[in-house]
């Protein structure tokens, strides 16, 4: 299920602040190490649906693993119950993967919020369209020593492994564009932006300890080059 982390925007449904039908906005999206999504509506302080969000509203959180053409490409949505997360761990996570929202994340009325995920409907394909349970969707293992570790790999990478990163974008994901950084790591791969473009890298086999982060991420390193030089 890789779509999951994949979508770092999408689109969150639910009833309006006022009287009125159910209205839909657009979101920042990131996850958190065990894939639950923490997101934020689009200019929050004029969102119509922002006081119903957390409590008892259900939110719908759409998003296509990365495709040129939204509608033939994979596509999630996330049932569950928001709640406003207020973890300066997951703002800086959220803030990392999306640097624009530095700029309003300081807001008295900015609120970032987490969904706990009931289940998701994915349309993976023609005739492939299934429903799939919350519990089958998250990566339950403790991570936590990785999470506390993401800043500290996110530094040394960015600082002195920027040529390993531009590798990873141009030989392994096909990407074009200089200045490539790493915005995220979790136990499932990488998270990479280039001005407004973002990209997602998938490690071989889940990682859940700096060790093992390391060793994927020279490994991933070490494919970009033989791909390079061919």
């Amino acid at each position: 299920m890789a779509i999951r982390r994949h979508s770092a925007d999408g689109y969150y449904a639910g009833y309006s602040a006022l009287r009125s039908p159910p209205a839909c906005v657009a979101v920042l999206s990131s996850r958190w190490c065990c894939s639950s999504p923490i997101s934020t509506p689009a200019q929050f302080y004029c969102c119509p649906i922002s006081p119903n969000i957390a409590g008892t509203s259900r939110s719908l959180l759409d998003g296509t693993a990365d495709h040129s053409d939204p509608l033939t490409g994979p596509r999630l949505t996330l049932v569950g119950q928001a709640e406003v997360a207020d973890d300066p761990r997951r703002l800086a996570r959220f803030t990392t993967h999306h640097p624009a929202s530095s700029a309003y994340s300081g807001f008295a009325d900015f609120r970032l919020y987490r969904v706990r995920v009931e289940r998701g409907h994915l349309v993976a394909g023609f005739g492939r369209i299934h429903w799939i349970e919350g519990r089958d969707l998250l990566f339950d293992v403790d991570a936590r020593e990785l999470a506390a570790a993401e800043p500290a790999i996110l530094k040394h990478m960015n600082e002195d492994h920027a040529e390993a990163i531009a590798n990873y974008a141009r030989h392994l994901l096909g990407r074009t564009g200089t200045g490539w950084q790493m915005t995220g790591i979790d136990p499932e791969g990488i998270d990479l932006r280039c001005g407004g473009e973002t990209a997602r890298l998938d490690f071989a086999a889940p990682v859940l300890t700096p060790q093992a982060a390391r060793a994927a991420l020279v490994e991933l390193a070490e494919k970009a080059q033989e791909e390079r030089i061919r």
